[in-house]
């Protein structure tokens, strides 16, 4: 017989999952302040394979609009340098010969308006994933009637999974509005 506690907690689990990677999208999108997330797509070419920015520098943010990068090794300047012009970030980085200078322009407001589109969308995606989620715990569920299981359980089974989705929802919709607030922010 179908164990209905196992099958939230399988869901809960999924749901918890989306909520953690739409925080982990929203760390990458660049908000108008200096973060070192935007850069943890930058590969360096190091000794013959491509590491993390992170690997092979300590990247740090001294003040609001400046992200400063300080290489282990010296020679590695040029690389470090070239992989941040090549990556998407999409920024011009300066180099004084001792810690290389990422300046963070200020965002203009058409460009406020795409990170808020961009923020939509991955809320969304994080939603669909949920709701996904208490789409199979409720097929398990209805499966379960099949294997034995009393219909009333299946049916607080699914009212508890109901509640576990709204509270998810809500979670990604905090996130955003947070994300929001934090982009449109001047």
């Amino acid at each position: 017989m179908l164990d209905v506690k196992a099958c939230l907690n399988d869901c809960e689990e999924m749901m918890e999952m989306a909520v953690m990677h739409l925080e982990e999208e929203f760390s990458h999108i660049r908000a108008g302040k200096a973060n070192v997330h935007i850069l943890d797509c930058v590969r360096v070419h190091s000794y013959g394979s491509e590491v993390p920015l992170n690997n092979v520098a300590t990247v740090t943010t001294p003040d609001m609009r400046t992200i400063a990068i300080k290489p282990w090794d010296k020679s590695m300047f040029s690389a470090i340098e070239k992989a941040i012009i090549d990556s998407p970030v999409g920024i011009m980085p300066a180099n004084n010969g001792e810690v290389i200078i990422i300046a963070i322009p200020p965002l203009t407001g058409e460009r406020r308006q795409q990170l808020v589109k961009q923020c939509a969308k991955e809320m969304e995606t994080a939603k669909i994933s949920i709701r996904n989620a208490r789409r199979d715990g409720i097929d398990t569920l209805k499966k379960g009637i099949k294997d034995g299981l009393p219909e009333d359980m299946e049916k607080d089974g699914e009212e508890s999974l109901q509640r576990i989705h709204d509270k998810y929802i809500k979670k990604a919709e905090e996130l955003f509005a947070a994300k929001e607030k934090e982009i449109m922010t001047v």
